[in-house]
C-alpha cells in the first residue's frame, strides 16, 4: 500500500507537469503561426510598394525585361535628380499641399460645430437634421456631380482652387459628421454643465472642452480626408483645367505619355514614391490617434 502511494504520488507532477509543456508548446506553436501570417500579409501588402521603389530606380531597358525583378542592378539615382529639376513637379506639390491644407481646416472647423450642434446642444427639430443629412448618404456622387458644375461654373470658380478647398469650410461629408458626432456622445455630459456654470458658451464648450477630448476621431477623420483629397484626381481635372493650378495626381497621370515609346515608367514611379511618402509620414505620425478613434467611436447612439 506504501509502495502504491508512493507511486501516485510521483506520478501525479509529473502528469501535472507535462501537461504544463505540453499546453506552453501549443501557446508557442500558435504564436509562431500568427507572427508567420502577419509577416507573409507585410509581405503581400508591402510587395507594391517595393515594385514601385525599386522601378523607379530602373534604367528604361531593365522596366521594359519580361522578368520579374523587384530590385535594379544599378540604382539609377539620376531619375529622382530630373524630377526634382522640373518645374511642374515643385508646382504641383505645392498645390496639392496648399489644397490639402485648406480642406483640413475648413473641414474639420466645420464638421465638429455640425458635430457639436447635432451631439451636445438641444434644438428643435434636431433628430429631423441629423435623419435629412444622413439620407444625403445614399444620394451618389455622380448626381451631383453635373449641377455642382453648372453651379461653379455660373458664378466663375472654374481653373480656380474655389470649388476643391471652400466646400470643405461649409461641412461637406454626412459620413464624418456621423464619427464625430458619435465620439462627442460618449463624453459625459458633465463636462457641458460645468463648463457653462463657470460662464463659458457653447462655442467655448466647444473649442475648449470637446475638441481637446475629441481628439482620437478629430485625427481619424483628418487622415480620411487627407488621403482623399491628398490623392483626388477627378475633380482637379474637372475644374482647375490649367497646368498651372495642375495637383500631384494630375501630374502623376500626365507623366504616362502615349506618345512615348516605351512608356516612362521608372519616371511615372519615382513621382509615385515621392507622393506617396507624405500619406506614410501623416499615418506613422497620428496611427496612435487613428487606431483609437476608429476602436471608440460609434460606442454610443
Amino acid at each position: 500500500m506504501a509502495t502504491q502511494t508512493a507511486r501516485h504520488s510521483t506520478s501525479l507532477p509529473i502528469s501535472v507537469s507535462a501537461r504544463r509543456l505540453v499546453r506552453h508548446g501549443l501557446q508557442r506553436l500558435n504564436l509562431i503561426v500568427v507572427y508567420a501570417l502577419l509577416l507573409s500579409g507585410s509581405a503581400f501588402f508591402l510587395f507594391p510598394l517595393v515594385w514601385m521603389v525599386g522601378t523607379s530606380l530602373k534604367t528604361v531597358e531593365e522596366v521594359g525585361r519580361s522578368q520579374l525583378h523587384l530590385l535594379p542592378e544599378t540604382p539609377q539615382w539620376e531619375n529622382y535628380d530630373k524630377l526634382f529639376h522640373e518645374e511642374a513637379f515643385f508646382r504641383a506639390y505645392t498645390n496639392s499641399i496648399f489644397i490639402v491644407t485648406l480642406v483640413l481646416i475648413g473641414t474639420v472647423i466645420s464638421v465638429s460645430l455640425v458635430a457639436f450642434s447635432f451631439s451636445r446642444l438641444e434644438w428643435k427639430g434636431r433628430d429631423v437634421v441629423f435623419a435629412l443629412m444622413m439620407s444625403t448618404l445614399m444620394l451618389p456622387y455622380q448626381a451631383t456631380l453635373v449641377p455642382q458644375y453648372v453651379m461653379f461654373h455660373k458664378i466663375g470658380w472654374i481653373r480656380t482652387f474655389n470649388p476643391i478647398t471652400l466646400p470643405g469650410f461649409f461641412a461637406g461629408g454626412a459620413a464624418l459628421i456621423f464619427l464625430l458626432r458619435q465620439f462627442m456622445l460618449s463624453l459625459p455630459r458633465e463636462l457641458d454643465e460645468a463648463a457653462m456654470i463657470d460662464g463659458a458658451n457653447p462655442l467655448q464648450v466647444w473649442w475648449y472642452v470637446i475638441m481637446p477630448l475629441s481628439r482620437p476621431a478629430v485625427a481619424t477623420i483628418s487622415v480620411f480626408l487627407f488621403v482623399g483629397q491628398w490623392n483626388n484626381l477627378m475633380m482637379p481635372l474637372i475644374y482647375l483645367q490649367k497646368p498651372a493650378l495642375y495637383t500631384m495626381p494630375v501630374y502623376v497621370a500626365q507623366k504616362l505619355n502615349l506618345q512615348e515609346v516605351p512608356l516612362p515608367w521608372q519616371d511615372v514611379m519615382a513621382a509615385s514614391v515621392t507622393f506617396v511618402i507624405p500619406v506614410l509620414i501623416v499615418f506613422l505620425f497620428t496611427q496612435r490617434y487613428f487606431i483609437k478613434g476608429i476602436s471608440t467611436t460609434g460606442i454610443k447612439g
